[in-house]
């Protein structure tokens, strides 16, 4: 059964990585891109939802070991 800190653990374990791989998409693609090389727009462009993306894998986890009805 799933209890109250499996759920807090995995929102803090959604949240941490979502910031990490978004903030560091999101750092290295404006350095790029202030830097002159249009190439940085493809990383800073998809932080956001990369980061989300984390979330999500991490949720279906947890949803997949709850019981079906």
């Amino acid at each position: 059964m799933i209890k109250r800190s499996d759920i807090i653990m995995l929102g803090l374990s959604a949240g941490v990585t979502g910031s990490l791989v978004g903030g560091m998409m999101l750092g290295l693609g404006m350095a790029l891109v202030l830097a002159g090389a249009n190439i940085g727009w493809l990383l800073l462009l998809p932080a956001a939802p990369a980061g989300g993306l984390a979330g999500w894998v991490l949720a279906r986890k947890l949803a997949r070991a709850l019981p079906s009805e």
